[in-house]
C-alpha cells in the first residue's frame, strides 16, 4: 500500500470534512471541519471537490512522508510555511499548492496564528466513509482512521498515485483569516430563561476563549449569565453554534463535536457564517457578540458563499518553488541530464 506516512503526528490530527449534520437525528453528532471555509479553499487549490476529507491540524502540525509516484499538497488557515525536509530544508508557502515527489518528507509546524489549519492533497483519502463522510468522531471512534486521531506510523492511503501534470495555484485573498467583528447571534430557542440584565451584559461585554475549549465547544470566560427559571431542561436539539448555559452560568459555544441533544437553556446560536470563526480561535483570545434576526442570518450566510465563491475564482500562480532535490535525483548522473 502506498500514500502518506505520518512520520510524526504532531497534536492529534484528524480527518475531516463538511461532516455527517444530516444523521443528527439518529445521534450522531455532526463532526466535520471546524473552518469549513478553510476547508473549502484548500480543496480549491489542489482541484478536489468542496467536501473532499483533508487533514485537520491543531497546534502542531506533522510530519510526513510521501510513499506514493508524487502528491499534491496544500495548507491553508495558517501563515506557517510547509517545510520540506531533505539535505537542506527549504521552507514553500502556505495557501498554495504544492508538488512533492516520492520520498520527500515535509512538516507543519507551530501553528502560533491560528487555532486550526488544514491540508488538503490532491484526489483525497482511500478510506471507506461512514454516513457519507469521512470526518473523523474520535468519541464514538467512527470516520477517518480507524475512527481515531492520526498517530505516529500510520499511513494514510490515497486516491491518486500520482499528481496530475498542471501549474501550481495559489490563494492570495486572506482576507477572510481577519474577520474581527462581533459574532452574530441569534436568540433563542430558551432566551427567556435568563434575566434581562444578563442578556444585555452578553451582548455589551468582552469574553475570552478558556483552555477548556475542544472540538466539542469552547467555553468562554466573561460576565456570568444568571437563571431566570433555573438551569434545567427538557432535553432537545443543539445545532452547531448553538450557546448553552449550565448551572454556572459560564456559557459554552458548542462546534462540530458537539452533543445532538441537551439539558442547558440555549441563550442563542452564533449563525452559520460566523462558525468558521469560532474554529480559528484559541484559549486566550478575546470576542464580542452582536443580536441579529434570522433574516439577517440567511443573509449573511449568502454573502459568505458569494465570498468564497469570488476567492476561489481569484486564485493566481504560485510563488516559484522547486524540489531541486527531487529533480537531481531523477534527472542528473555526473552532470548530464537523462532523456524523458
Amino acid at each position: 500500500m502506498s500514500g502518506l506516512r505520518i512520520v510524526s503526528a504532531g497534536f492529534a490530527p484528524t480527518l475531516q470534512d463538511h461532516g455527517r449534520p444530516h444523521v443528527q437525528h439518529l445521534g450522531v453528532p455532526p463532526a466535520g471541519a471546524l473552518d469549513p471555509v478553510a476547508l473549502r479553499i484548500a480543496n480549491a487549490l489542489v482541484g478536489n471537490p468542496a467536501d473532499t476529507a483533508v487533514i485537520e491540524l491543531r497546534v502542531m502540525g506533522p510530519t510526513v512522508e510521501v510513499e506514493t509516484g508524487s502528491v499534491r499538497v496544500a495548507l491553508v488557515g495558517t501563515d506557517a510555511p510547509v517545510e520540506i525536509l531533505g539535505d537542506r530544508k527549504v521552507e514553500a508557502p502556505s495557501h498554495q499548492s504544492i508538488l512533492l515527489s516520492r520520498g520527500r518528507r515535509f512538516r507543519v509546524g507551530s501553528l502560533s496564528d491560528t487555532g486550526v489549519a488544514y491540508l488538503a492533497v490532491q484526489g483525497g483519502f482511500d478510506l471507506e466513509p461512514v454516513y457519507g463522510s469521512l470526518s473523523t468522531y474520535t468519541r464514538a471512534k467512527i470516520g477517518g482512521l480507524d475512527g481515531r486521531a492520526l498517530r505516529d506510523g500510520d499511513l494514510l492511503p490515497l486516491n491518486r498515485g500520482e499528481a496530475d501534470d498542471r501549474a501550481e495555484l495559489r490563494c492570495a485573498d486572506r482576507s477572510w483569516r481577519r474577520d474581527n467583528g462581533p459574532v452574530r447571534v441569534v436568540l433563542g430557542p430558551q432566551d427567556d430563561y435568563f434575566t434581562a440584565d444578563s442578556t444585555a451584559a452578553f451582548f455589551a461585554s468582552e469574553y475570552r476563549v478558556t483552555r477548556e475549549a475542544d472540538r466539542m465547544g469552547m467555553r468562554l470566560d466573561g460576565p456570568v449569565l444568571a437563571h431566570a427559571k433555573g438551569h434545567d431542561i427538557v432535553s432537545d436539539g443543539i445545532a452547531t453554534g448553538a450557546i448553552q448555559v449550565p448551572g454556572n452560568g459560564r456559557p459554552i459555544v458548542l462546534l462540530a463535536d458537539h452533543q445532538t441533544t441537551g439539558g442547558y437553556p440555549k441563550l442563542g446560536t452564533v449563525v452559520s457564517a460566523d462558525v468558521p470563526r469560532l474554529g480559528r480561535l484559541r484559549p486566550g483570545d478575546a470576542l464580542r457578540f452582536a443580536r441579529v434576526e434570522v433574516e439577517e442570518a440567511e443573509a449573511a450566510r449568502r454573502v459568505l458563499e458569494e465570498r468564497i465563491d469570488r476567492i476561489v475564482e481569484r486564485f493566481g500562480p504560485a510563488e516559484p518553488w522547486l524540489d531541486e532535490d527531487a529533480l537531481y535525483r531523477r534527472n542528473l548522473v555526473s552532470g548530464i541530464v537523462e532523456p524523458g
